[in-house]
């Protein structure tokens, strides 16, 4: 098995039909498996999932919210692949896109993960709107993140520019800190070492970063390539949660990644 593409999803109908799809269209010379993760979900997510009957598909149904690590690890010990693509359910994949990537990998085996230019639905990458920005990061650090949690950057957004790789060209193929854990194409030597392929004590934010650190102390690079670009609408499922229950989320998550790292 080349490739398996592992999805979560919580109260994602909308999406998930097209994003399945148009990952089948992306893998048209390899052999690819995708795995659904649905995090108790109250809409049709499952039962849009499962009237699609022709491509290789496999459901895991959560009867509750697990989180975004924990349902990715689920869907990681049923994998088969030997690269797996961690995908968010609103994104739509560029046809042959996944057989391209794929091909980039093995030709780069110092390569632990790997980030794909992420554009709207215009074809443009989002990489003028400060924290929400598309592209890569660098690692957080206790005083940029407090300037995030204190909404700062709203009012002086220079702040975050070494952060967020202020002018970073997005055509070029460079190594970078932390990729976008909406696109994630992970080699399974990788996630052997580390025995999972989130860190399952963040249940949701953070868990990309981590891991990316985790390559990087391992030994692998993690880089940006623009080889291949991917359609992302930037967390449809998200916008369903309070602005309260996202801040205490993130807020949780950034003590748990710096008690583990500093």
């Amino acid at each position: 098995m080349d490739l398996s593409v592992i999805t979560v999803t919580w109260n994602s109908a909308e999406h998930i039909a097209e994003q399945i799809r148009s990952v089948a269209k992306g893998c048209k010379n390899i052999s690819y498996e995708q795995i659904i993760i649905d995090n108790g979900s109250i809409d049709n997510t499952v039962g849009t999932v499962g009237a699609i009957h022709e491509l290789p598909l496999r459901v895991i149904e959560n009867e509750d919210n697990l989180g975004f690590a924990t349902a990715n690890n689920q869907g990681y010990k049923e994998s088969r692949g030997e690269f797996l693509l961690f995908l968010n359910p609103d994104m739509v994949v560029q046809p042959g896109s996944l057989d391209i990537l794929v091909d980039w990998m093995r030709k780069h085996p110092g390569v632990g993960i790997a980030g794909c230019k992420l554009v709207n639905e215009q074809g443009q990458v989002n990489s003028a709107a400060g924290y929400k920005s598309a592209l890569p990061r660098r690692f957080p650090t206790l005083w940029n993140q407090l300037l995030v949690i204190l909404k700062i950057h709203h009012l002086f957004p220079s702040v975050l520019d070494a952060y967020l790789y202020k002018g970073f060209d997005k055509n070029k193929e460079q190594e970078v800190d932390s990729v976008r854990g909406s696109f994630m194409c992970v080699r399974r030597a990788l996630l052997e070492k580390l025995g999972w392929a989130f860190d399952p004590r963040y249940y949701i934010w953070f868990e990309d970063v981590d891991l990316c650190r985790e390559a990087k102390r391992h030994g692998f690079k993690v880089v940006y390539t623009p080889v291949i670009s991917c359609v992302d609408r930037v967390g449809k499922s998200f916008v369903k949660r309070s602005l309260l229950w996202k801040q205490f989320q993130l807020i949780r998550s950034m003590i748990k990644y710096f008690w583990k790292w500093r």
